[in-house]
């Protein structure tokens, strides 16, 4: 939505499967990745990656556990009651969250501007990603 020129980012929430877990997230973005790493091909998310500042954990942060592999450097986290994975840390975006859309309220899967990532070839794949994210950010 433009408003007097610029951006306005409206908030979305979402959560877990059972509701323990419940979260917000605001992003002027249409664009989502879809990764074929090993955890990303298993829970099959599209992942929206957002700046730490636009996501906020509203409850069940208690609930969240935490599962890491490989490098270490991604926090796979997941709902302890339900097993659903809602977010993220990812290893490309240390910085930032990577929201799984199918987990947020009333926001079809369909309609996102989805790209492919090749986790398989993490190291090999990363240049190409960082280099679009600076495309979205900075539009010719």
């Amino acid at each position: 939505m433009l408003v007097g020129g610029s951006m306005t980012l409206e908030w979305r929430e979402g959560g877990c499967h059972c509701g323990a877990v419940r979260f917000r997230v605001r992003s002027p973005s249409d664009r989502v990745v879809s990764c074929n790493c090993s955890m990303c091909a298993k829970r099959a998310d599209l992942q929206l990656i957002v700046p730490s500042v636009d996501f906020e954990i509203l409850r069940g942060e208690s609930d969240l556990a935490e599962y890491r592999f490989n490098t270490g450097r991604a926090r796979h986290r997941f709902c302890r009651v339900c097993g659903i994975h809602p977010f993220n840390t990812p290893r490309s975006n240390p910085d930032g969250v990577a929201v799984n859309v199918r987990c947020l309220d009333r926001t079809p899967a369909s309609g996102w501007r989805v790209e492919t990532f090749d986790g398989e070839n993490w190291e090999r794949s990363i240049g190409q990603l960082r280099a679009s994210q600076a495309a979205s950010e900075n539009p010719a």
